[in-house]
């Protein structure tokens, strides 16, 4: 039977060091260990792609299928987004990690046999996009249990967690696949999900506050501060989950002899450790400083990268990268601890002082969330693309780095003119005086 929490105050000092910490902390747990497994499915085919020879697809081909899953993970944030408000967050946690089972199946079985199409191959790489819907549902849900002052850290823990799957397939296909062959990178998280399921059933809770109508919700869409954290994401996650799909690829490609497939996990480990040390120091700090010369980092990194990619040196190239997964890691906490606190500063400057104040800008929150996790996850799709083409037009990635150092470029610009700005306010407002 459905666990409701009716009564949930976690502004109350009160209330949350009574009973809400822990409560909190346990579905916090819990979300993590779910959103963990979306994040291993949703990512397979970036270790996958790489053990697919005997198949003679193109490195054009391969980086469609290490796209595609991105793609269709980040359509299906939006509507994940509003599954724990029309069905609580425990019921929807459950039902999200159950759908991971089908992709898995499916595709151990396909690489079971050497005449599967390609087609086939794109349709299952497109339904492992499920584990990336997870992510959304997973954010707005916990944002709910967490007072606002504490957001930050609680944000960052949960994704962090979520974002080491995409290392753990990457430090764990490879020993898998070479013992087991490659039919076993599905079958292997089989029990996994459903001790995941099981979990979220008999340990999560849903929150009756946490209810709202999904078309209410979409109103968020409408709000220019969506769109706009929508692609500051992009730079920040959509960096995250592209790198770290398109680094085993793009690695084979330049260096084929590296043992890139010993260290593939690396990057996406420091990138999600690091994350939720991005969410403290914009509690500390406020997130749009942080997020600002995060983004002059990563312009500085994918600069060094680019370099490094000539060099004939990997390991050169695989320390280069590390900045990226570092400051990457690190904008995806500031970026998301800015998403509360701007719809937070949103709501007081409408509606003034009070708990329903709070409560609708939680909600607006959570919305925007799903549609800004969305957006930023299309990042994963172009980012392979690119990739990809570059390869295909060229024999080289430099074009698709020199448009990313471009993209850098404009977000910093970006950050400061809508939040860290205080010259001509009176002209054009700034969110400077919120310290968002």
């Amino acid at each position: 039977m459905a666990r409701w929490i009716a009564e949930w105050h976690p502004d109350d000092p009160a209330f949350w060091e009574s009973s809400g910490k822990r409560v909190a902390r346990r579905n916090l747990i819990f979300s993590i260990v779910a959103e963990h497994l979306g994040f291993t499915v949703w990512t397979l085919w970036s270790i996958v792609a790489t053990k697919m020879g005997v198949y003679k697809f193109s490195t054009d081909q391969l980086f469609w299928l290490v796209a595609l899953p991105n793609l269709i993970g980040s359509v299906l944030r939006v509507p994940y987004t509003f599954g724990p408000a029309k069905f609580g967050g425990r019921n929807f946690t459950v039902v999200s990690a159950a759908l991971l089972l089908i992709p898995a199946v499916l595709l151990g079985v396909a690489v079971g046999n050497p005449d599967t199409p390609y087609w086939l191959f794109l349709v299952i790489a497109a339904l492992a996009g499920v584990g990336g819907g997870n992510f959304a549902s997973s954010m707005a849900n916990i944002t709910y249990f967490y007072p606002r002052h504490k957001q930050g850290v609680a944000l960052g823990l949960n994704a962090a967690g979520g974002n080491i799957g995409v290392s753990s397939v990457q430090l764990v296909m490879p020993l898998v696949i070479g013992g087991f062959g490659l039919a076993a990178a599905g079958w292997f998280w089989i029990p996994f999900i459903v001790v995941a399921g099981a979990c979220a059933f008999f340990f999560m809770d849903n929150l009756t506050s946490a209810r709202a109508n999904p078309r209410e919700q979409l109103a968020v869409a409408g709000r220019a501060q969506t769109w706009i954290m929508s692609f500051l994401y992009i730079g920040t996650f959509g960096s995250f989950i592209g790198y770290s799909t398109a680094f085993p690829l793009l690695s084979k490609s330049l260096f084929p002899e590296a043992p890139f497939a010993v260290v593939a996990f690396v990057g996406p480990l420091l990138g999600s450790l690091i994350r939720p040390v991005g969410g403290w120091l914009a509690d500390k700090l406020g997130g749009a400083p942080v997020t600002l010369w995060n983004f002059a980092g990563m312009g500085g990194g994918v600069l060094l990268v680019w370099l490094a990619s000539t060099s004939g040196n990997f390991w050169m190239f695989f320390l280069a990268f590390q900045l990226l997964f570092v400051t990457a890691g690190i904008g995806n906490g500031s970026t998301y601890r800015m998403i509360p606190a701007i719809f937070q500063a949103k709501a007081l400057a409408e509606r003034g002082e009070g708990e329903e104040t709070l409560l609708y800008g939680k909600r607006q929150a959570s919305a925007a969330i799903g549609i800004i996790s969305a957006v930023g996850a299309l990042g994963g799709f172009l980012i392979n693309r690119a990739f990809g083409m570059s390869f295909a037009a060229a024999g080289t990635p430099a074009p698709a780095f020199l448009a990313f150092g471009a993209f850098y470029v404009s977000c910093f610009a970006l950050t400061w003119w809508c939040y860290t700005r205080k010259v001509g306010v009176s002209v054009v407002a700034s969110l400077a005086y919120a310290r968002v």
